[in-house]
Formats: C-alpha cells, sequence, structure tokens
C-alpha cells in the first residue's frame, strides 16, 4: 500500500491521470494485501480490464488476489528471484514472467525493503523520472529518519536500474497539467464535502471502511472549531448527532452495512423529530459481518425502505472520488433545508480508491435551516405550512420552548394519536421533499442515443469508460447515472430516457436491488437489460461493452 500511494503521488507530480484501488483480506491486523493502481495520459474512471505489470512479492498472497487479477499474454509479471515457480494460473494467462535477484539487491543496502525496489521498477517501468520520486520518499518517510530515507531512496535507484532489462513497453507520455489537482480519497473527499456543508459535529463508531472519514474529520473539524466524538457504538453515535443538531449544530456520523442496520430506529427519531442529520454509508459486502474489506452496493434496500412507519427521508449515492465532495455537500444542504435525516450512500470501492482529480469545485447553494427568531411568540414547530417547512428554535430561543420526541404530535409538539394530528403531519413531512426542487444535480445525464446505460454508484466509473468506448466505434449510448435515490424524480427520469428504445442497467448486487427500484418508480424503456454482480470483485468495462454491444 505505501508503495502503491508512493507510485500514484509520483505519477500526479508528473502529470499523469491515476487511481489507486486496494484488496485486503478479512483479517483485522496483517494478512494479504494489494494496491491495483492505473495510470494514463488521460483522465480514468475504472480499474480497467486487465492488468499490465504485475509485482508479485510473494506467490501465496498473490494468489489470493487470482480472481481480481486479470492477466493476458500483453501482461508482464514480475516476482523476487526467490519466489520460486508462478503458480499455472500466471503462466496459463501467457503473461511474460521476469524474476529479480531482491534479496541480492538489498544486501547491499543497509535497511532497504523490498517494495521501496518495486516502486523503482514500476516508476521506470511507467516512464516516470527517478527525480520525481524523491520528494515522495521524502514527504512520506522523513518521521523515519534520514537513514530510513537514505535507504529507500537507494532502493529505489536500484530498482530504476534493475528496471533496464524489461523494455518500454509500458512508458506512459505523462503531458497532463499538474496545478491544481489533487490526490484524494473518496473517504476523504465525503470528509471535505462535510465541511463544505456546514458539518461541525461528528459522532461515530469506527468500522471498515468508514473509518477513514473519521479519521480525516477528526483534525480538520479541530481547526474549524467543531469538534468529534467516538462514541461507544453506532446507536451511542447517531442518538448523539441528533442532539448536535437539535442543538443547533450541522452534524454528520459515517458508518456501513452492520452500523446503518442498528441506527434504523435513531434515524426515524430524527425524521419525526424534524432534526437534520447526515447518515454516510460506505458499503461493503453483506449479509451480517459479511465482507468487510471488499465492496459492494446492496445497501440500497435498507436504505431505501429500512425505517418504519410511513417515513419519507432522502437518500443519495456519489459516482465517483470527485462527486464524494459534490454529493456530501448537497446532501449535508438537503438535510438542512429540508429538516430531515439524509442517507448517503457510496462504497467501499470509491470510499478507499485514491485519485488524481481537479480541484473539485465548492456549490454554491442557497437556503439552508429556517431558524425561529428570540422572542418568537405561539411558537408551533410542526406548524402544518404551505412547503411542509416551519422554523426550529434553538435551544434557549426564547418564547421556542417545544417538546421533541418519536411520539406523533400536534403543530405545537404536544404528543397526540389523533388521526387528524397523524395525517397533518405525514403530509407535511411528504411535501417538503416532493415540492422541493433538486435541479440538476439529481443525476448525471449524457449523450442521446436511442440506448442508455443506467446505474448508480462506483458502477458509473465503468459505465463512463464504455461511453467513451462506444463513441470511438460510433455508437453514442445516453448514461444516466442516479445521485437523488430518494424522493424518485418521476418527471425529471423521463425526460432523461424520452426516445430510448432500449437500456442496459448495470449494479453490484446479486438480488438486482436497483433494477426492483427502477421498477418500482420509474417507467422503462421497451427493452431492458441488467447486468449485475455481487462483489466483491469489480465490475470491469469490458463485461458491460459487451453487454452493451452483444445485449448479452
Amino acid at each position: 500500500m505505501t508503495a502503491g500511494q508512493m507510485l500514484l503521488d509520483s505519477a500526479a507530480r508528473a502529470g499523469l491521470h491515476g487511481i489507486m484501488t486496494r484488496s485486503l483480506g478479512p483479517q483485522i491486523r496483517g494478512g494479504e494485501a494489494a494496491a491495483f493502481l492505473r495510470l494514463s495520459s488521460s483522465d480514468v474512471s475504472s480499474g480497467g480490464d486487465r492488468v499490465d505489470l504485475l509485482f508479485a512479492f510473494d506467490w501465496l498472497s498473490t494468489e489470493r488476489f487470482a480472481a481480481e487479477i486479470a492477466l493476458g499474454p500483453e501482461s508482464l509479471v514480475l516476482s523476487a528471484g526467490d519466489a520460486g515457480s508462478p503458480p499455472e494460473w500466471i503462466t496459463e494467462s501467457g503473461a511474460c514472467c521476469e524474476t529479480l535477484p531482491i534479496k541480492e539487491m538489498l544486501s547491499e543496502i543497509p535497511g532497504g525493503r523490498p517494495n521501496m525496489v518495486a516502486l523503482g521498477v514500476l516508476a521506470r517501468l511507467v516512464g516516470l523520472e527517478q527525480g520525481s520520486l524523491q520528494p515522495v520518499i521524502e514527504r512520506a518517510l522523513r518521521r523515519k529518519g534520514p537513514e530510513a530515507l537514505a535507504a529507500s531512496a537507494a532502493a529505489v535507484g536500484a530498482g530504476f536500474d534493475a528496471s533496464d532489462a524489461f523494455g518500454a513497453a509500458h512508458r506512459l507520455d505523462a503531458n497532463g497539467k499538474t496545478a491544481g489537482r489533487w490526490n484524494i480519497s473518496g473517504n476523504e473527499a465525503i470528509g471535505l464535502g462535510a465541511l463544505r456543508g456546514g458539518v461541525r459535529f461528528v459522532a461515530a463508531y469506527p468500522i471498515t471502511p468508514a473509518t477513514e472519514i473519521l479519521e480525516w474529520l477528526a483534525p480538520n473539524l479541530e481547526h474549524l472549531g467543531g469538534e468529534l466524538v467516538q462514541a461507544e457504538d453506532e446507536l451511542a453515535s447517531i442518538n448523539m448527532i441528533i442532539g448536535g443538531s437539535f442543538g443547533g449544530v450541522p452534524s454528520l456520523t459515517a458508518t456501513s452495512g452492520p452500523g446503518l442496520a442498528l441506527m434504523i430506529e435513531a434515524l426515524g427519531l430524527s425524521l419525526a423529530s424534524e432534526t437534520p442529520i447526515v447518515v454516510i454509508d460506505v458499503q461493503r459486502g453483506g449479509p451480517s459481518t459479511g465482507i468487510p474489506t471488499k465492496s459492494e452496493q446492496t445497501d440500497l434496500n435498507i436504505a431505501l425502505y429500512g425505517l418504519h412507519g410511513d417515513a419519507p427521508h432522502i437518500v443519495t449515492a456519489t459516482n465517483s472520488v470527485a462527486d464524494c465532495v459534490q454529493t456530501t455537500q448537497w446532501s449535508v444542504h438537503l438535510a438542512e433545508t429540508l429538516q430531515c435525516p439524509v442517507i448517503v450512500l457510496t462504497d467501499q470501492l470509491l470510499g478507499q480508491m485514491r485519485a488524481i482529480v481537479d480541484r473539485p469545485p465548492e456549490l454554491k447553494l442557497a437556503g439552508g435551516r429556517e431558524i425561529a427568531p428570540a422572542g418568537v411568540s405561539n411558537y408551533q414547530r410542526y406548524a402544518v405550512t404551505k412547503s411542509g417547512i416551519s422554523p426550529m428554535a434553538i435551544p434557549g430561543t426564547a418564547g421556542g420552548e417545544y417538546v421533541a420526541d418519536g411520539l406523533e404530535h400536534t403543530p405545537a409538539g404536544r404528543p397526540s394519536s389523533q388521526a387528524e394530528d397523524h395525517l397533518a403531519q405525514l403530509d407535511k413531512r411528504q411535501r417538503k421533499l416532493d415540492g422541493h426542487d433538486y435541479g440538476d444535480l439529481w443525476a448525471d445525464v449524457e449523450g442521446e442515443g436511442d440506448i442508455a446505460i443506467i446505474t448508480w454508484g462506483s458502477c458509473t466509473g465503468p459505465a463512463r469508460e464504455v461511453r467513451a468506448r462506444a463513441l470511438a466505434q460510433g455508437l453514442d449510448p445516453r448514461l444516466i447515472s442516479l445521485r437523488l435515490l430518494s424522493p424518485p424524480q418521476t418527471e425529471r427520469f423521463r425526460k432523461a430516457i424520452e426516445g430510448v428504445r432500449r437500456a442496459l442497467i448495470v449494479e453490484q448486487s446479486h438480488s438486482r436491488q436497483f433494477y426492483h427500484y427502477l421498477r418500482a418508480f420509474y417507467d422503462l424503456p421497451p427493452e431492458v437489460q441488467v447486468f449485475n454482480r455481487p462483489g466483491p470483485l469489480p465490475i470491469r468495462p469490458g463485461q458491460v461493452f459487451e453487454a452493451l454491444v452483444n445485449g448479452s
């Protein structure tokens, strides 16, 4: 992971585009790990179809990722000279296999490490200059002291020299711009979007793969006068942010599927009391503990339908690393403006992916939480208004005292079991969501052809690449990537799909959750095809392209 991160940093400094995804075993600590990088002279949005360069530190760990490593005759596989013969699945792929005498190379470099040799080899093979790695090495390892820096630089240099034997077939033209570009993960981007949205209180319990959001937010919240609390569990964390928001501070928690399941009851409290909160769900393989370190899009149903009672709320989804900033900022804005809970769905692939991106612009969003003024008279917290939104009094506001709990209530907030009060509040809560203008952010819609790829979340990256391949072959498929999943945008979707005769729906779930969601709320074209795969294997552009072109 360290070598992969440093290679991506160096590529960014050289002007290349790229992403890095990570794949880990289920162990809490230690175990197998793989870093997958895709580097290019132009923008990339997915992991691609084939591995061109594989550096295997040992065959046993590498074999555990065999299903994720697509090799072919064009691939180059490098390994340590003492690792033994490559396994059959590698030799049967037709890949060129070469060895490096790493042990001998490091015997002359006190403190040198194999991953730094690999960094030098791979950097040279993709066309980076050795000097471009030095600033990256110094930034990443300076805390380890001058001896470690010197040893790492020497090991990288040894790798550079050793790579001469493997040719220049994989070298890239690093002619992209470098100014204003970031190397950021999806989880970090979510943290930034939360801060841009005004979040100043976070309470959460660590859980894979969402923990990096909390690690990034903790110091950055402090710089802005905010606070992060590590709660004792998920139930405590969501109730803490309800309290923080009740006190007037935009609040957020981050979790994954098992944690979201524990938060469902409190989400209902947020909804019934009209207290705005944001819950980030970085999805992983399920059910139960499932596959904590692998990606899947299977929390869609619980996010949409998991609350008990008639409980209209907002569900959004990020569709790229850069979009994690925009969607999270927008989601905080929606929660605050509409005084309701918002669930933001992302997943392990996007959350832990690192990408070289242009600096994401900050959204200019009008509105925010409507606050009752001091000295308000005859205050009714849940007044039935035309918009469905009623001013919220912050505790301590003179004249603004009210009761906020999970019981149904009168407009003044007094508990009530009367049918007329229940209906009035149900209508109020639904009306404010249905009447809001969500604008163009509801989805990304690209292209005008009569075939459409309809998708969401991390499947958008492969779908975008498929659209680019199709354009190169004279086809113009539409891409519709939904960012707002609830409330459904029936009229906007109708316009987006107008003229489409065939749709390919792409999702990463076994039970076709996204397809059934679309069938429930939208009118689909006459011919519908579903490309669905469960995790943990990523959805590759070539698979989707074949389904688009061949209809299979």
